[in-house]
């Protein structure tokens, strides 16, 4: 039975540090919840979506880890780049795309490969620092 609310991930970055990219959604869409869908991430994309990529990647990572999470307030567009990928279902017979409910998680394999940036033991310092950015209070 679906909640009548949207989970959110508090602690969870709500976008990359210094850009419009955003990472979570404030509130739950009135209109319908909009469905994660793979997009093609082409080699000639700007830089700055790319780091955007990375810093959501990283994000996810250093929140949830290998372990399934629900997408709750997390952005269907930047997971959207994501997903199919980095980002699977965590039960693919029974995923919703276009529910806040729906079981995720990180394939670790793909997201080292396509980031290996993220994993590496000397991490390259210009990744955000989430614990810095983080001031403990939950965007509303």
């Amino acid at each position: 039975m679906a909640r009548d609310y949207m989970l959110k991930h508090k602690g969870f970055p709500g976008r990359l540090p210094g850009s419009d990219y955003q990472f979570t959604i404030r509130r739950a869409n009135p209109k319908g919840v909009t469905p994660i869908k793979a997009l093609e991430r082409y080699k000639d994309r700007k830089p700055a979506d790319k780091r955007a990529d990375a810093g959501f990647m990283k994000a996810l990572w250093e929140y949830f880890g290998e372990e399934e999470f629900e997408r709750g307030n997390l952005d269907a567009g930047r997971l959207s780049w994501l997903f199919g990928r980095e980002v699977v279902p965590a039960d693919p017979d029974d995923f919703d795309p276009a529910s806040y409910e729906a079981l995720l998680k990180i394939d670790a394999r793909r997201a080292m490969a396509s980031f290996p940036e993220i994993f590496a033991e000397d991490a390259p310092e210009d990744m955000p620092d989430w614990d810095e950015m983080w001031n403990g209070e939950n965007e509303e």
